[in-house]
């Protein structure tokens, strides 16, 4: 890391790959809050490197946790990680060790998401995602998505429909930007297309990652992931969520209780800053939405595949 943290601003991709070198945990916390930096394991570990910065340049412990823990209330590996940071040391070494570690263990934790998934799919499956949950959102090699790279690795085959993801087209854009890079098959579909998709018998798996899991199994991830569920429900198609352990938060007891950020309503009347729609239009504009438990076929994290009623 250095006197800087340096990252990839994902606000820019797929057209150029721009990288933000930033130097204190406000810039850090600023690029969280901006989606420089996006995918709830990519944020907590973003915010251990801030926190690192915050200790190399002399701050205030508890003015930079605050500032990190401020940039987006929905993602609780973001609280997770600074959390873990609290029992450490305040010395630059001490901190800057501890993110390492918990970069490396994103890592090989998503590696084991991977294996877990996997052995649930089927050959030559057809896959539905939503948003980004790859290598782009995690250390390394993906939740969701690193399923469906664990099963392309593998050789068995598979077709993968990747929703665009309104309003930030984080699927469209990011997504379609790794599997290209894979050479995974895969076709871009609209939101609204899922439905129709599901109803032509054409998907053996839905596959999404999470921003937090209540004790009782809800889970809150991108706005768009409860209609999938909902029409994978009433399709018989399984619904799986993949997310490390650090995204479940026992604590929840339910979904009910899962903070909803609410964003810019220009990330919805405005696309790449041209308006779309007119003046004044009024907006709600939820970054995330909550699909309960009982809607979801299994969990799985690196420590195996959690089925209803769900116990971790």
């Amino acid at each position: 890391m250095g006197d800087h943290l340096r990252l990839l601003d994902q606000r820019f991709l797929p057209q150029k790959e721009d990288w933000l070198l930033l130097r204190t945990h406000e810039e850090v916390a600023a690029s969280i809050r901006d989606m420089a930096v996006r995918g709830a394991p990519a944020i907590g570990i973003a915010a251990s490197y801030g926190l690192a910065l915050a200790a190399q340049n002399g701050a205030d412990r508890e003015s930079a946790d605050a500032i990190l823990r401020a940039s987006r209330p929905t993602a609780v590996n973001l609280f997770w990680a600074l959390d873990r940071l609290a029992g450490i040391t305040w010395t630059p070494a001490d901190i800057l060790e501890e993110a390492l570690k918990i970069e490396a263990e994103d890592l090989a934790m998503n590696r084991r998401i991977g294996e877990n998934g996997a052995a649930l799919i089927p050959a030559n499956a057809k896959i539905l995602t939503i948003c980004n949950t790859g290598a782009l959102a995690t250390a390394g090699h993906g939740t969701a998505l690193g399923i469906i790279r664990s099963v392309h690795e593998r050789g068995d085959g598979l077709h993968v429909y990747s929703c665009e993801t309104r309003p930030r087209q984080q699927g469209l854009r990011l997504t379609a930007y790794e599997l290209l890079k894979e050479g995974i098959p895969f076709n871009s579909i609209a939101d609204s297309a899922a439905a129709a998709l599901m109803r032509q018998e054409k998907i053996d798996a839905v596959i999404v990652g999470a921003d937090r899991i209540a004790a009782n199994g809800d889970t809150a991830n991108k706005i768009g992931t409860y209609m999938l569920a909902l029409v994978a429900k009433a399709h018989g198609v399984p619904f799986y969520v993949a997310a490390p352990s650090s995204t479940l938060d026992p604590a929840m007891a339910c979904g009910d209780a899962i903070p909803i950020e609410e964003r810019d309503p220009r990330e919805l009347t405005e696309i790449e800053g041209v308006a779309v729609a007119p003046a004044g239009t009024p907006v709600w504009n939820p970054a995330f939405d909550v699909t309960p438990g009982s809607l979801i076929s299994a969990i799985i994290t690196e420590d195996g595949v959690f089925r209803p009623p769900f116990a971790f």
